[in-house]
């Protein structure tokens, strides 16, 4: 017997998540992961005396600082249409 009362929303009812959502989530995860990555590799290639101003190091180290804030706006838009979608699903009811 269900104590679910018809027409009326719980929690476990959410929207589900979208194509784009997920590739956004996952995009904002892999540039954070290759940030880091590129961190701990200058870190490394510093330590061993690789000579940071030639070859792929500059690439490396303007991989650090562009990443983090691409996917910062990542996770906001993901963020921003979830609230969208859901006030509209919020408004159609």
């Amino acid at each position: 017997m269900s104590t679910r009362t018809p027409g009326r929303r719980t929690p476990g009812d959410d929207l589900p998540v979208r194509r784009i959502d997920r590739i956004l989530a996952f995009m904002s995860l892999g540039l954070l992961v290759l940030a880091l990555v590129c961190f701990f590799a200058i870190i490394i290639g510093s330590t061993a005396g690789a000579d940071l101003a030639s070859g792929v190091w500059p690439v490396v180290s303007l991989l650090v600082l562009i990443t983090p804030p691409v996917a910062f706006g990542c996770l906001l838009a993901v963020l921003i249409m979830s609230f969208v979608r859901r006030a509209r699903a919020n408004r159609a009811r």
